[in-house]
């Protein structure tokens, strides 16, 4: 009997919400936007991030666009927080069950508060992480925001 894998639990998470993606695996990593972007053939704002932050101790991921960073005193703004930082790998493989460069939006243990950067509605189609560093998903912005529960904000 084969083990449930990370990219499993994400599909599995999409299709809950409602969403049935296309999901693409590739022979080799895609660990960072402009990597999967150049893979993929679609510009680096369409790659949305899985970005895991420890917001005041507690786990917050930002669907970022690729096209440019996250503004931590603006997400600490927009949830509440006194401090939000860049969560250490330990801390998102604990939180996500996945590993930095391959986090996707869904298919953690946990439902993690979420943040979705407003620049990724630009984009008819979204590529984002899908559970490992070969495996991207594509789902739109709508989709992002239905299955994760996010809330939509300025994150740059």
């Amino acid at each position: 009997m084969n083990a449930v894998t990370a990219v499993d639990r994400v599909v599995a998470a999409l299709n809950a919400g409602g969403t049935d993606a296309d999901v693409r695996r590739f022979e080799q990593p895609v660990p960072t936007a402009a990597a999967a972007a150049a893979v993929l053939g679609v510009e680096v704002g369409a790659i949305a991030n899985s970005l895991v932050f420890d917001a005041d101790g507690d786990p917050l991921l930002v669907l970022a666009s690729g096209a440019h960073g996250v503004d931590t005193g603006k997400v600490a703004a927009v949830i509440g927080a006194q401090r939000v930082r860049r969560a250490t790998p330990e801390f998102v493989l604990a939180t996500t069950g996945q590993e930095v460069g391959g986090v996707a939006p869904v298919g953690h243990p946990t439902r993690l508060r979420t943040v979705v950067d407003v620049d990724l509605a630009a984009y008819p189609l979204l590529w984002a992480g899908g559970g490992d560093h070969y495996t991207m998903i594509a789902v739109t912005y709508a989709d992002l925001l239905q299955v994760t529960g996010g809330q939509e904000a300025t994150v740059s």
